[in-house]
């Protein structure tokens, strides 16, 4: 794998928004670098979600009910909201070419939980942002 992008901006994601640098380093060191190779299906619509990705290299094809809604390329991610509620992919996210992510998976993340609580109030007060910002564009 190429190496990870020195610019990777975790504050960038909404998830991570109200972390401070020594929050967002020890983030970083959880997350595991990956290499996939082209139509490698990613998660699958429907299915458990228990990762995180960012995506490094490649670009991959996000589908509902079978149509493309979605292209992701280098610096876009998914997956977050299955950290936090553990449900069902809402989509099936395929690799359009080879790629290289970077992946935190969900044990990754309730050990960062149990092991940083003052990161987890910082996490559902980006909850708490993100929420007020779909309830604006939904009820405007």
């Amino acid at each position: 794998m190429a190496a990870p992008p020195k610019s990777l901006d975790l504050k960038s994601i909404w998830l991570f928004s109200n972390c401070n640098v020594s929050e967002l380093k020890k983030i970083r060191t959880l997350f595991d670098e990956v290499e996939t190779v082209q139509w490698h299906v990613l998660v699958e619509e429907g299915e458990p979600g228990t990762e995180f990705f960012f995506i490094v290299r490649g670009r991959a094809v996000v589908s509902r009910k079978g149509r493309i809604v979605a292209t992701l390329e280098p610096d876009d991610y998914f997956g977050e909201l299955s950290l936090l509620d553990r449900k069902p992919r809402s989509a099936t996210v395929v690799c359009e070419t080879d790629m290289d992510l970077l992946v935190l998976s969900q044990r990754n993340f309730d050990r960062l939980l149990r092991t940083a609580p003052t990161i987890v109030n910082k996490l559902l007060r980006a909850m708490g942002t993100r929420l007020r910002e779909s309830d604006t564009l939904a009820y405007p």
